[in-house]
């Protein structure tokens, strides 16, 4: 069994640049694979493609040095982490076609003695999936190999991955006992924490158990504000004052859930154990909804500034990101909501705000009455403000919205 001196990182994103960065920076032979051609060209120039706090020190001194390099082809490594999308199909069960690409992308390369492992999120049995995409492609390799695999789930904050790649514990699932010590061995040369063996399955099933009690009770703090609401009651205060009970921990609602993780992982376990699931399915369907409750809000206020000056208010969406002070659009409830209000008020204009990205993204710009703007200008031109997302940019802006009708979906101008 030879060495890792080198590893290929199959997909450059929010996981795997830096993955490959931070491997690079401890002394591995990186060589990141991405299919987008801009990407590759960013990351060889040393540059991110994404706003992710620290990571772009790590890749310029990197690449620099050498020590990373990207490309569209998949090359020979003594070890591929493969971390492309795991998006869900219609009936909200786990697209596989990113995985199996990656797997064919990187069989020809294979010698017989490498470790794959599966970064992705994905259902109990993706991991073997991958193995047997590889096998189906690699027959010599079936018998005559030692091909080892391993499932090792991300854990990491957005706006806080190079430091929680370091001192987060980390789960490592292997198809043997073999595949995960080696794996293991492999994350150990950056992760600082406790390095926990299992196998494949039960660390891909780790993760979507960890994204769906949050989920959970995310669900329960939303379904809690809309039933404040409509008995008239400060659901932040409440939420403050239950959290004062030793062994109750309360989370905060919001305008639905977001990003890669929380909004999609739950449902590879509904679809799973459809019949089985019922907590989990529940919950996503509370969370999904949140978004159409606060664009009814939205309505109910946009009637009465109809009424009172004759004309189509002007709405202010704050925030478009799934979460605070990062710039990641993916599956965020302020992005569709923003749409969403597009659709409803075709008369009004519909100012959109997000700092951390410098134009429009194209679902929003296709939109003839959306329009991007400062907050200090959405904040002056509106009729009502709805405070998506609480980026710390917009903390200090509740006085300039004094007068105007808001709607704080996050509890950030309280």
């Amino acid at each position: 069994m030879s060495n890792i001196d080198s590893v290929a990182v199959i997909g450059l994103g929010y996981i795997g640049l830096p993955t490959a960065a931070i491997l690079a920076e401890h002394g591995t032979r990186v060589f990141g694979v991405d299919v987008n051609q801009k990407t590759v060209d960013a990351i060889n120039a040393g540059t991110v493609p994404f706003v992710e706090p620290d990571l772009g020190e790590f890749v310029e001194r990197n690449v620099k040095s050498g020590q990373l390099t990207a490309s569209t082809e998949t090359p020979q490594a003594d070890a591929y982490i493969v971390a492309v999308p795991t998006p869900f199909n219609d009936d909200k069960s786990a697209d596989l076609s990113y995985i199996e690409a990656a797997g064919r992308a990187i069989a020809p390369q294979l010698q017989g003695d490498e470790l794959v492992i599966l970064e992705s999120t994905s259902p109990p049995g993706a991991t073997e999936r991958l193995a047997e995409v590889i096998y189906e492609e690699r027959e010599d390799l079936r018998e005559g190999g030692h091909l080892m695999f391993a499932h090792c789930p991300e854990r990491v904050l957005p706006g806080k991955v190079m430091t929680e790649l370091v001192s987060n514990d980390r789960i490592v699932g292997g198809s043997t006992r073999e595949a995960a010590e080696r794996a293991r061995d492999l994350y150990a040369r950056f992760c600082k924490a406790e390095l926990l063996l299992t196998d494949t399955r039960t660390a891909e099933m780790s993760k979507l158990v960890e994204n769906s009690f949050r989920d959970v009770n995310i669900a329960f703090a939303n379904e809690l504000s809309m039933i404040c609401q409509e008995l008239d009651i400060d659901v932040w205060e409440l939420i403050e004052l239950a959290n004062h009970h030793p062994r109750v921990n309360i989370l905060q609602p919001g305008p639905g859930v977001g990003g890669h993780c929380i909004a999609v992982d739950p449902w590879f376990i509904v679809a799973a154990a459809p019949d089985t699931a019922t907590i989990i399915r529940n919950a996503r369907e509370i969370n999904d909804a949140k978004p159409e409750w606060v664009v009814r809000q939205v309505k109910a206020e946009a009637y009465d500034v109809a009424k009172e000056t004759g004309r189509a208010p002007v709405v202010a969406a704050l925030g478009l990101a799934f979460k605070p002070n990062i710039d990641d659009l993916r599956e965020s409830p302020a992005l569709n909501i923003a749409l969403r209000l597009a659709e409803e008020f075709q008369d009004s204009r519909v100012l959109a705000v997000e700092p951390h990205v410098e134009e429009l993204p194209a679902r929003l710009s296709a939109s003839p009455n959306i329009e991007f703007r400062t907050a200090e200008e959405a904040i002056a031109e509106a009729d009502i403000i709805v405070l998506l997302v609480d980026h710390q940019a917009f903390a200090g802006m509740k006085h300039l919205a004094e007068g105007k009708r808001v709607i704080d979906t996050r509890g950030q101008w309280r």
